[in-house]
């Protein structure tokens, strides 16, 4: 992108000491590290869409269409594990979060900026090496993302390449953790008290120690899959003497913590954005810091409640089972909170906040069908039905993934100096809020109907259903081109943003637009959080 024509922004996007791309990948700017992640993110993203429509399109008919039942299962485990590991994860902490954390606490970057830097390198490696083991080998994986044993130990498809990637892809989510948690610790501006934390700040912060306290477990068990598939060990395959359950409860007990890895840096996009479109303070920020906080905490206790069919006692059902209902008492706090913030508000419908209003949405529907799956009697029905594939898009797609766009249109003005078409923004969300739930709906309809999760063909009584949920698809897609079209167009060639053109009362918008390469020469002062007095827009 061409900014040279702003001193700023050719300090920020010129090339520091080497030149061309090393410039950029052996970058200790945080700026860029997030830009870097930002790119490499959107493009596994497109690639597991591409999947994703493939699947729908197979789907929409009965019968064997399209793919073999082979190339099915590689494919839905291909699209899991790209989602999950190298997009929905790494989403909005490792883009935004890198780029935006120093900046909402006052500090010109990150505790560890080579560090920083390596968590990247290792993020490209795990992604090489997912891609490497589709065509290397017998072929991609066909176990589903989760990699559940005795299958993922007996399939001749290369797992083991797999798994690899996804414990180097941890290691970068444990650096990227530790390094939010110390800068949130030592790098704070004077006066930033723990008070006068951005709410994204505080998302980000509980995030991280999800990240370095769950993930060695998903590493671990990473390990363990490769070295009984290698070495031939009796850990997990009852065939060889090993328990496949203790699997189940190693892999749970770091997946569904990764759910709050996934949504936590979500809403503390939707805390910035909510009080800025609604020009008011936001409500009850001490308890939105504080449920930030509870769910990392309590999110880490409810692991197993994707195990009430395994056969484990009625004690333990019942724990987990209040555990889960326990969780959704902090989301719910942010939900009444965003609402209550937007309550007698002076509202401004951009873009920003459409999304917004997209994720509360979504998320709901998400957050309130989870707890069907965490009441221990109706989930013995619609367990591994369809059921669950609705609810887990509806909050991991429709809330990480809006917060994920919510962000872009939010920041970057800010990034890159230059307004998008808010037109065709609009346009764009609604198509995809419709296509999302067309997708989706469906989809619990299915499971409350009994068709199983993953299954290469169905029932004919299924049909009208799964053609009205491709259908959805499709006009998901045209949302999500129109909306990476106008972003691309207006960074590129829209019209120079303004310093503040959202009227912004956080740190970074006391910056130029597009952000410079160093941003505070001097220690800033420490705004109060979300005061709008004497604050407006500039555009």
């Amino acid at each position: 992108m061409d900014h040279t024509d702003d001193p700023q922004a050719k300090a920020f996007y010129a090339p520091q000491g080497k030149g061309g791309l090393a410039a950029w990948i052996f970058s200790t700017d945080h700026k860029r590290i997030g830009l870097l992640y930002l790119g490499l993110i959107l493009t596994m993203f497109a690639t597991a869409t591409v999947l994703g429509l493939i699947i729908k399109l197979k789907l929409m008919t009965p019968g064997s269409t399209l793919l073999t039942a082979q190339q099915y299962n590689a494919m839905f485990t291909l699209h899991g594990v790209i989602m999950i590991f190298l997009v929905v994860i790494p989403s909005v902490p490792a883009s935004f979060g890198n780029i935006f954390l120093p900046l909402h606490i006052g500090a010109n970057d990150v505790s560890f900026p080579r560090l920083n830097n390596f968590s990247w390198w290792l993020y490209v490696i795990g992604a090489v090496l997912a891609v490497v083991s589709i065509f290397t080998g017998n072929g991609a994986p066909d176990t589903g993302w989760t990699f559940y044993v005795p299958f993922s130990e007996r399939t001749t498809t290369n797992v083991s390449v797999a798994v690899i990637a996804v414990f180097i892809l941890g290691f970068s989510s444990i650096l990227t953790g530790l390094n939010f948690i110390t800068t949130v610790h030592r790098l704070r501006a004077p006066g930033m008290t723990w008070r006068k934390l951005p709410l994204f700040v505080w998302s980000l912060y509980a995030t991280g120690w999800i990240q370095v306290l769950a993930t060695p477990i998903l590493g671990i068990t990473a390990l363990l899959i490769f070295a009984e598939r290698v070495l031939l060990l009796g850990l997990f395959d009852p065939g060889k003497g090993g328990d496949p359950l203790l699997y189940q409860h190693l892999f749970w007990i770091y997946s569904h913590p990764a759910v709050y890895i996934m949504i936590l840096p979500a809403m503390g996009v939707i805390s910035e954005i909510i009080p800025v479109f609604s020009r008011k303070p936001i409500f009850g920020y001490n308890m939105i810091a504080f449920s930030s906080l509870a769910i990392a905490f309590a999110g880490s206790l409810v692991w197993a409640h994707h195990m009430f069919t395994s056969g484990m006692s009625d004690t333990a059902v019942l724990v987990f089972s209040f555990l889960t209902f326990v969780v959704a008492i902090p989301s719910a706090i942010k939900v009444f909170n965003w609402l209550s913030t937007m309550y007698q508000g002076s509202i401004s419908l951009d873009p920003p906040l459409l999304f917004s209003l997209g994720f509360i949405f979504m998320f709901s529907i998400g957050g309130l069908t989870g707890l069907v799956l965490g009441s221990a009697g109706t989930d013995i029905h619609v367990h591994d039905t369809y059921f669950v594939v609705a609810h887990f898009h509806y909050v991991i797609f429709g809330g990480t993934g809006l917060g994920m766009f919510a962000a872009m249109h939010y920041w970057a003005p800010k990034v890159f100096g230059r307004m998008y078409d808010h037109g065709r923004a609009a346009w764009s969300f609604w198509l995809i809020l419709i296509g999302m739930n067309v997708l989706y709906f469906p989809m619990f309809i299915m499971g409350m109907q009994g068709l199983p999760r993953r299954y290469y063909d169905y029932l004919p009584q299924y049909a009208p259903m799964q053609m009205v949920s491709t259908w959805g698809s499709w006009f998901l897609a045209a949302g999500l081109i129109l909306m990476f079209y106008n972003l691309y167009q207006g960074c590129r060639f829209g019209p120079q943003a303004t310093k503040n053109p959202w009227g912004g009362a956080t740190l970074e918008w006391t910056l130029p637009s597009p952000l410079p390469h160093e941003a505070f020469h001097h220690d800033p002062e420490a705004p109060e959080p979300y005061d709008y007095k004497g604050v407006n827009p500039d555009g």
